[in-house]
């Protein structure tokens, strides 16, 4: 086994915009952990190199600042593919890769054990992206594993993938001891509820169907319902006669409310109130107004179709919700329809339904769509922020810049002044 490990992006990082506009693929959550928290816990000794655009390296230099950041002199490095989920299977073909092998799943590159002859052919000064068709005298193996390819991939996989983490996170740790008064907790031994955490009286915990993480210093408020397999993170607070329902992931710092179901919600965004959020994927930051709801279902039960990187793909599956790129806002009462895509930074308000696409930077609803000043939209980012206590640093707010620059075509391309 190498001790480095490459996470690397590939060309299709594309068809998860806008939920990679302001991170690596492999940051993104699916279960408890994010893609990228599954391969360092099953790697702790290994040291991770990170490959990005070019265009995230400072700010995600600034977030991991122990780790390399497109670097490669090693003489032996192993790439795995950030859009892969890990599991054993995977893991067990990693371990036995020897030198100059790579693992392909069709056109691919899952995985490859690379000698430093190798390493430099697969650099090209006129791409970001990495070329492992450049190889030279190596071997190739089709395999098959679990990839994600678009957003709904990451919300129709969490449920399985919160029942691995919690298998992974959970099995060292102490039974519970239901120390919460008036508190109804189903199936005890798939209940994991970390040190700090606050159960208040009459939350229902059901384990019945799947495991129920409770992450350490959350708050759950009276007459809450939680169902699992779900996940609730670090800091986060769940409010008064909330219904999280399976297969829902919640990060840190959160504030949610209302009725949830098969859903992630990455850290610092809030769902407080009242409002339906089904099979939907939100990024962080983002705040959703009181009574905000979103279809998951179309009334004909035919398959959903979702913009995808300027196109229509249909995703082929009957539920697909809200998909919402990082800082992106929402008014009171706002309504979005099946399979809607809203990007970064966006705020949304108005009657009736907006767009089922919203490219980032874009400040309306219904009625009309116009650019979100990017100065104003900066000063909404670093006020949201303080909120937290935290500085929005100088690198952040360059890549917020960035985005807004090279998110430009698409405004547009949709008319959007």
């Amino acid at each position: 086994m190498t001790n480095f490990i490459c996470l690397f992006e590939d060309e299709n990082v594309n068809n998860l915009l806008p939920l990679v506009y302001l991170r690596p693929v492999y940051d993104l959550r699916c279960g408890i952990l994010t893609l990228r928290e599954k391969i360092a816990l099953n790697f702790p000794k290994t040291k991770l190199i990170f490959h990005i655009r070019n265009y995230l390296k400072n700010a995600i230099t600034e977030r991991y600042p122990l780790n390399r950041i497109n670097e490669f002199d090693e003489d032996s490095i192993l790439f795995i593919n950030g859009r892969a989920i890990f599991n054993d299977k995977l893991e067990r073909l990693i371990l036995n890769l020897k030198e100059d092998f790579i693992l392909k799943k069709a056109n691919c590159t899952v995985a490859a054990k690379l000698s430093k002859k190798n390493i430099s052919k697969i650099l090209m000064s006129n791409s970001e992206f990495l070329h492992f068709n450049n190889l030279i005298s190596v071997h190739t193996e089709e395999v098959e594993t679990e990839f994600i390819d678009y957003p709904w991939d990451l919300i129709n996989k969490n449920g399985k993938q919160i029942i691995n983490d919690f298998e992974l996170l959970a099995q060292d740790k102490k039974k519970l001891q239901n120390k919460f008064k008036s508190v109804e907790i189903i199936n005890k031994k798939n209940v994991f509820i970390s040190k700090g955490a606050q159960i208040d009286p009459f939350v229902v915990l059901d384990a019945s169907g799947g495991p129920i993480y409770i992450d350490k210093n959350v708050r759950i408020m009276p007459h809450s319902y939680i169902q699992g397999p779900s996940f609730i993170g670090e800091g986060s607070t769940i409010k008064a006669h909330a219904s999280i329902y399976h297969n829902t992931s919640i990060g840190e710092i959160c504030k949610i409310g209302g009725e949830v179901e098969s859903s992630v919600i990455h850290s610092y965004s809030n769902k407080q109130h009242e409002g339906f959020l089904g099979h939907a994927y939100i990024g962080s930051w983002v705040n959703i107004g009181a009574d905000t709801n979103n279809s998951d279902l179309k009334n004909n039960y035919s398959s959903v179709e979702v913009y995808i990187n300027g196109k229509k793909i249909d995703s082929g599956l009957q539920f697909v919700g809200l998909i919402m790129g990082d800082h992106s806002k929402t008014a009171i009462n706002t309504m979005f329809n099946t399979g809607t895509v809203v990007g970064v930074s966006c705020n949304i308000f108005g009657s009736g339904f907006p767009a089922k696409y919203i490219p980032s930077f874009t400040w309306g609803g219904s009625d009309f769509l116009r650019t979100y000043n990017f100065e104003k939209a900066l000063e909404v980012a670093k006020l949201a922020a303080q909120r937290r206590n935290i500085l929005l640093s100088k690198a952040e707010g360059e890549l917020l810049k960035k985005v807004f620059e090279i998110t430009k075509d698409e405004r547009v391309s949709h008319k959007i002044h």
